[in-house]
């Protein structure tokens, strides 16, 4: 996500994901428990208990894709957040996140960021975090400060609404290269960093994930410094965007 040298931005953010295998078709949590409700309001918690042990019943679920990701879920490594697809709850915050070099991730994020930051400098190229977690009232207050200086509408294009932000995931890494050159520009690209994160992220589970020419799609110009932490395996397979591999809808707008 982009942040300027006088203020950080953020230029980040449902449609049902499908399912695998034979899953129950309640997908709803509250539907469940309305529905359980309805069945047991004069049964014991003891029979109730019981009814679910035997299957009489359905668990709530977690919606899968076909591909048999968890893209839903605010914990999920593999959500996705957009402008169609806020994180719920709103001011999730991640279980476990950790401290890199002054910046914060959720701690498999963390992890894959060293070891990616490593390989890059035993191949000569410094790479620095520049931004990483932000929790929502950071996010709204960043955000608010953009609407009241600029105006909502170009608010909008300079920084996520708070909930919409990648960044409260502590997924995220805003990259820059030591010595500054071409900080959070397009130009960061074709720098020592830029290059080489394009070349090497997925390797570590990160993906470059607003590619040029996909604003339509993700919403967002392109920005070859911000990473995504999505895993090894994902990172590998996705070869444009998470809306295209997912089949998702293109989010350029808010709802």
């Amino acid at each position: 996500m982009r942040i300027s040298s006088r203020i950080f931005q953020d230029k980040t953010p449902s449609t049902p994901a499908g399912q695998t295998g034979r899953v129950p078709r309640i997908c709803s949590g509250h539907f469940w428990e309305a529905t359980v409700l309805k069945r047991i309001s004069r049964m014991t918690a003891a029979v109730a208990g019981l009814m679910l042990a035997l299957g009489m019943i359905a668990p709530p679920v977690t919606a899968l894709t076909a591909t048999g990701y968890d893209i839903d879920s605010a914990s999920s490594l593999q959500v996705v957040v957009n402008k169609h697809r806020p994180l719920n709850p709103a001011t999730y915050v991640p279980a476990r996140l950790v401290r890199v070099q002054g910046e914060q991730l959720r701690a498999e994020a963390a992890d894959a960021y060293k070891q990616l930051a490593k390989a890059a400098k035993a191949a000569g190229v410094n790479i620095i975090p520049v931004s990483g977690y932000r929790s929502y009232s950071q996010q709204a207050s960043l955000y608010d400060s953009y609407v009241r200086q600029y105006g909502q509408a170009t608010a909008d294009t300079l920084a996520a609404r708070p909930r919409f932000s990648e960044h409260q995931t502590g997924l995220a890494m805003d990259i820059g290269n030591a010595s500054g050159v071409c900080a959070l520009q397009a130009c960061f690209a074709n720098t020592p960093a830029g290059k080489w994160a394009a070349e090497n992220a997925a390797s570590y589970g990160f993906i470059i994930r607003y590619p040029a020419g996909a604003e339509d799609v993700t919403g967002y110009t392109y920005e070859p410094w911000h990473l995504r932490y999505v895993g090894k395996e994902l990172a590998g397979q996705v070869s444009t965007t998470l809306e295209d591999y997912f089949d998702l809808e293109p989010a350029p707008d808010y709802l």
